[in-house]
């Protein structure tokens, strides 16, 4: 499999929480593809750089990315805790264009000072404030963009939602409650939203991050992560091959990996490789509901 970039010149997305990781990625391959992006994060050369905890980059330098790789980058800061400055957000795209064609609903602060510690104790010694932080800085801000965007894509008969925060994985156990469980929910938004917007059509549906060569697995790993990660690009191409698609609707209410979507629309990743779909160790699987069943 190749790659060959889709002609989106005349679409606008917004690409939430694109500063850095996967964000970053697939503003990047909109960019290549020619395509206005908006991008948004809490990071900004005003405030001096990263967040607190945060990796490195800003949305001033993601958008400049996206322009020199082909498209028009536009830097939005964006706290998506913020009603306010999300409906600022969707305010602009409306009057500067008066029509969005693909959320990329991305931003996720649920691991802020997570603590590695932590993370994996049993849920009875779990702080309330990382459920809080997964649900509020995680899902209830993809739910905020896309009810925001939604209007701007129904009142022209098209456009997609996609969001990646959620996992293709519901046979197994995700390695920490809050996380595991909103997940799921993220899961279950895409489905949610698909069903009231297919008759409008307008495409909602997850595209899934497998395991990302993100700047945090990269530093984690040393420089060195596993064969089996792939690259934030690659969940880029995903998008945009759906996004190209004149029949993406048929994938509405569907939340697969990066790597299901690339054996769809025949893309490798950026260095050429074909990537499987993730799926974690049997150790992770969960036992069935019921006697004989499965999930």
């Amino acid at each position: 499999m190749s790659w060959t970039a889709p002609d989106l010149s005349d679409r606008v997305a917004v690409v939430t929480g694109a500063t850095r990781g996967v964000g970053k990625g697939v503003a990047l391959v909109l960019g290549e593809c020619g395509a206005t992006v908006y991008v948004t994060g809490r990071s900004t050369r005003a405030r001096g750089g990263a967040e607190p905890n945060a990796g490195p980059g800003t949305v001033e330098d993601s958008a400049e990315a996206v322009s020199a790789a082909g498209g028009h980058g536009i830097a939005v800061a964006t706290d998506h805790t913020d009603d306010a400055q999300v409906a600022a957000l969707f305010e602009r795209v409306a009057a500067e264009h008066g029509r969005l064609d693909l959320l990329v609903a991305n931003a996720w602060g649920g691991y802020e000072g997570h603590g590695g510690d932590t993370f994996t104790a049993p849920f009875w010694e779990q702080p309330l404030w990382r459920w809080d932080a997964m649900f509020t800085a995680g899902l209830r801000a993809q739910f905020a963009a896309a009810r925001l965007a939604a209007p701007l894509m129904v009142g022209r008969g098209a456009g997609v939602i996609a969001c990646t925060g959620g996992s293709d994985m519901p046979g197994h156990y995700l390695g920490n409650v809050p996380y595991d469980v909103v997940k799921a929910a993220t899961d279950r938004l895409v489905v949610a939203m698909a069903h009231e917007l297919r008759d409008h059509g307008v495409a909602a549906l997850g595209v899934y991050p497998g395991f990302t060569r993100t700047e945090a697995v990269m530093e984690a790993f040393a420089g060195a992560p596993p064969p089996e990660t792939h690259s934030p690009a690659f969940v880029g191409r995903a998008v945009a091959a759906v996004l190209a698609d004149p029949a993406a609707i048929e994938l509405s209410g569907a939340g697969v990996q990066a790597a299901v979507l690339a054996r769809r629309y025949g893309f490798a990743d950026t260095d050429g490789r074909d990537v499987e779909r993730f799926v974690l160790p049997d150790e992770y699987r969960l036992a069935p509901r019921s006697p004989g069943g499965d999930r």
